[in-house]
């Protein structure tokens, strides 16, 4: 096309003075004010319509246009089936949904409808347009950013129908956009650990940084320079040796890949499986696996490669090694050592040399062991038990004098409750005879105090004296005896004294 249109006196002119004058084009141009290009167009036209001159006079104003510039006869445009674009609309409004995702499906439908920018297009004149984020370079290896989903799972129960919303866990590596995910059954902290155990192993080695969001599993206190991590996160950031640097609180662009991450996930793995019920996070997980492999193994369009393809070029030469072991969940505690020498974990107490009575120590749980540590020293390690109310009991932990069925701390106890009754005194005898040994009785004998203290003694001595023929020689069994005796005994009438006015005194 002419980037002028010019009146037909101008155009006879342009021809007059290159066929008559035998002037250049520029000289034309010149002559004629309009441009060098404008000029050769309008003379490559008249010579592909045969018009030379000197032009014929009767040729006209519209026939000299008409064959200056003839109309193109243009295709006869193929129908093609039009999508629903309420329908579109409606889906574009769950969450992960793309006009990208929603063309594909299209397509399969009608492989010959619109191509994606048609589609695209005429949605966009329905609707909105499309934005896309800028990529910023990062070096191979350093850093794996984290973060959970907004979007989660349905988890239905095959038994009882109920849903559940699992967890979707990302870890994205910003140098080539590699992405892990997994769907959780939460977000606690035991599958915020596992899920990055996993990542490592996903990715066959561990980064140098590791940048979650500051939620609570992870970070306790956040603060960009020193975050309080949990102990268990700390614990997992040396068992690989990386450093973990939070991002700060409400600044998504310090981890814009795990957004990113995030957003592909929803969209690429999460989004095309919406119509489907899972009963399991193992079916959910083995449903989302292949499609995370072809989001990995997708082309990115500004890169002309794939996540995979630069996953292997920058981040797996630069990931460091895996330790021979995995990281094993651990479970941190503090807890104040009792007059017993024990501790209480989930219930269950464990022994420490009796010398840190009164001592604060920390509590390291796994899967299999209970180590209890003071001042950073191991002092005791135990088996995990799940049975609660029971004492681990390691005879080197218990001073000489302990190791006898009665003691002088027993002695104590057994003067202390004689003084309350007989029945007491049996009672607390029997409670510290039932024991592997006897300090692991003392909480219950001070709980048997206590309560003696709250309640009238002849009521003790009754709820003993019940108690004692079947054997029922737990703290809580006493209380629930005494809470039932409370409530059956009416209470004590007014003795009749000379303060005390009768019926009389009112006549």
């Amino acid at each position: 096309m002419t980037q002028e249109r010019l009146s037909l006196r101008k155009i006879r002119e342009i021809l007059r003075l290159k066929y008559e004058i035998g002037l250049s084009n520029r000289a034309i141009a010149r002559a004629c004010q309009a441009s060098n290009s404008t000029v050769g167009e309008y003379i490559r036209r008249a010579r592909k319509a045969g018009l030379q001159w000197p032009v014929a006079e009767e040729v006209g104003e519209e026939e000299f246009y008409r064959r200056l510039f003839p109309e193109e006869a243009k295709p006869k445009a193929a129908q093609r089936p039009v999508p629903n674009w309420e329908e579109i609309h409606r889906d574009l409004s769950r969450r992960g949904v793309t006009l990208r995702l929603l063309w594909q499906e299209y397509r399969e439908q009608h492989p010959d409808g619109y191509g994606r920018s048609q589609f695209q297009e005429l949605y966009a004149r329905w609707n909105q347009a499309h934005t896309t984020s800028m990529r910023l370079p990062h070096k191979g290896g350093e850093v794996m950013e984290v973060d959970y989903a907004g979007m989660t799972v349905p988890i239905t129960n095959p038994e009882t129908g109920e849903i559940r919303e699992a967890a979707v866990f990302v870890a994205t590596l910003p140098a080539s956009s590699y992405i892990f995910m997994e769907i959780q059954p939460s977000q606690e902290l035991e599958y915020w650990l596992g899920g990055h155990v996993r990542a490592f192993s996903f990715f066959g080695g561990a980064p140098k940084i590791l940048r979650p969001d500051n939620l609570k599993t992870g970070v306790k206190k956040p603060n960009y320079y020193e975050p309080d991590l949990n102990p268990s996160y700390q614990e997992l950031a040396e068992h690989y040796h990386t450093a973990v640097l939070p991002a700060r609180v409400k600044k998504p662009k310090d981890k814009p890949h795990a957004e990113n991450g995030v957003q592909n996930v929803e969209r690429w793995v999460l989004a095309p499986l919406r119509n489907r019920t899972f009963f399991s996070i193992g079916e959910a997980n083995h449903a989302t696996a292949p499609l995370l492999e072809s989001l990995n193994q997708k082309e990115m369009q500004h890169l002309g490669k794939s996540r995979h393809q630069l996953f292997e070029e920058l981040d797996r030469p630069a990931l460091l090694p895996l330790p021979e072991r995995p990281y094993e969940f651990s479970r941190w505690k503090n807890a104040r050592v009792h007059i017993d020498y024990h501790v209480a974990f989930e219930d269950h107490y464990y022994s420490v040399p009796c010398s840190l009575v009164g001592e604060e120590v920390r509590i390291r749980a796994t899967e299999h062991l209970v180590e209890i540590f003071h001042h950073g020293q191991v002092v005791a390690i135990h088996p995990l038990s799940t049975v609660q109310g029971r004492f681990s009991t390691n005879p080197d932990h218990m001073p000489t004098h302990h190791r006898f069925v009665l003691n002088t701390d027993s002695d104590w106890l057994l003067r202390e409750a004689t003084e309350i009754g007989p029945q007491t005194a049996a009672y607390m005898s029997a409670v510290l005879h039932s024991r592997p040994y006897p300090q692991q009785a003392f909480r219950t004998c001070l709980g048997i105090l206590e309560l003696a203290r709250k309640y009238p003694r002849a009521r003790v001595e009754k709820a003993c004296q019940l108690l004692l023929p079947p054997r029922l020689l737990a703290y809580q069994d006493l209380k629930s005896e005494l809470e039932h005796l409370s409530k059956s005994v009416p209470a004590d009438p007014l003795s009749v004294h000379e303060n005390v006015r009768g019926d009389t005194y009112y006549q």
